[in-house]
């Protein structure tokens, strides 16, 4: 009756939906206060003051034509403000030509994939990943290629090499990474560019880098986050405000494709062209407006800290082991017992919501978003108690 590869698909879908909707049960079975919901990046915090002074002067905006069609790209003026930030960030000249207005990072993703795959091209992608990848890369006609990093979650460039075939044509990396909340180094970054134009020479082929970078605004260490347009000759990012302006609902993200890329103008006509057939067709009208006034803003991420040092503390004390995050809003944590599907559930019994890590291409972890409220946090606490009792 449907389609089989979505029938398929439907088998592997999302741990992080199902867990999601596992704890709406529970919420309404046991009361919201009750439950320990670490399932979803689903921000918490609200977004920052520039957003609602923003909102309220678009509301209020009756200019005629302000909710019609723009250029399916966006409209020039958001795509300059974008393209000005990018270029003081990147010191590097970013042309608002190169920035294309979707409808989130997924959205981007799927443009960006639709864009450059021919059918059964690979695209590598390093576990643990976003557990929608291998869903984007497949819409887009391409074969998922998964690659191990190390122990700490970092790339390895000879794990890396021996993966790239003549059929690669995208390299897929997010930093800082959902799950593990790890940031790839300049000088890891510009190894992986090293054996990317090692292997392009091999091949005689061309291999996008493609950045997934919604976490960027939510950093903990002091140093600078690398810029792929200055270490890849062939760098695409794809952002979205759903963490950086914690607006997840409202869907508005860019794809900035880097002018070093030969025919840039031919592969941002492809993104344009897909951003309209895919059936997104433009960005949300108010969206776009938002973010051109509130392009500088950003949540805190010391907000984010405090939630952080506060569940890692209390879980590393009790027993467990996890590598401290650098960035985004989560912990990778190793399961007490091999099977992580089997602590999900013995966790469930103390309505602790977490996220095996299978779904992430990595069994025997789980992962914990910690975006969720400080009172949740300090509540979930003797739930952890007892749930660790059972291991440790």
């Amino acid at each position: 009756m449907i389609s089989r590869e979505i029938e398929k698909n439907l088998g592997n879908a999302s741990f992080i939906r199902a867990m999601f909707e596992e704890g709406n049960k529970l919420k309404a079975a046991y009361g919201e206060e009750n439950v320990f919901d670490f399932s979803i990046g689903n921000p918490e915090v609200e977004p920052p003051r520039e957003v609602y002074e923003s909102l309220l002067e678009i509301a209020g905006d009756k200019t005629p034509g302000t909710h019609r069609y723009m250029p399916n790209a966006g409209y020039s003026f958001v795509r300059e403000a974008i393209a000005g930030r990018l270029s003081r960030e990147y010191n590097k000249t970013v042309p608002a030509d190169n920035i294309c207005m979707v409808c989130g990072a997924a959205a981007g993703l799927n443009v960006v994939l639709k864009s450059i795959l021919n059918p059964g091209e690979e695209v590598i992608i390093f576990a643990p990943y976003f557990a929608e990848y291998k869903f984007y890369i497949g819409n887009g006609g391409g074969v998922p290629v998964v690659v191990e990093t190390d122990d700490g979650f970092d790339i390895d460039i000879n794990l890396f090499k021996k993966a790239v075939t003549p059929m690669t044509k995208a390299v897929l990396i997010n930093s800082p990474n959902n799950p593990t909340g790890v940031i790839y180094s300049s000088e890891r970054l510009s190894e992986l560019a090293a054996a990317i134009k090692e292997k392009e020479k091999e091949f005689n082929t061309d291999i996008f880098l493609l950045s997934d970078e919604p976490y960027n605004e939510i950093v903990y260490v002091d140093d600078e986050l690398p810029v792929v347009f200055n270490i890849f000759e062939k760098a695409i990012v794809v952002n979205s405000y759903s963490k950086s302006l914690a607006l997840p609902g409202e869907r508005i993200g860019y794809i900035a494709v880097s002018p070093d890329i030969s025919k840039s103008g031919l592969l941002m006509a492809a993104i344009i062209f897909n951003n309209r057939t895919l059936g997104f067709v433009n960005a949300p009208a108010i969206s776009q407006r938002l973010v051109a006034k509130a392009v500088n803003a950003s949540v805190d991420p010391e907000i984010y800290r405090e939630r952080m040092d506060l569940l890692y503390n209390k879980l590393t004390e009790l027993g467990f082991e996890c590598k401290k995050p650098a960035g985004a809003f989560y912990l990778f944590v190793k399961s007490p017992v091999e099977d992580e599907m089997e602590f999900a559930r013995i966790a469930q019994k103390y309505n602790i919501l977490v996220v095996p890590g299978r779904g992430f291409g990595r069994a025997g972890y789980f992962r914990m978003a910690f975006c969720v409220s400080l009172e949740t946090i300090k509540r979930s606490m003797p739930a952890f108690e007892k749930l660790a009792a059972e291991f440790f």
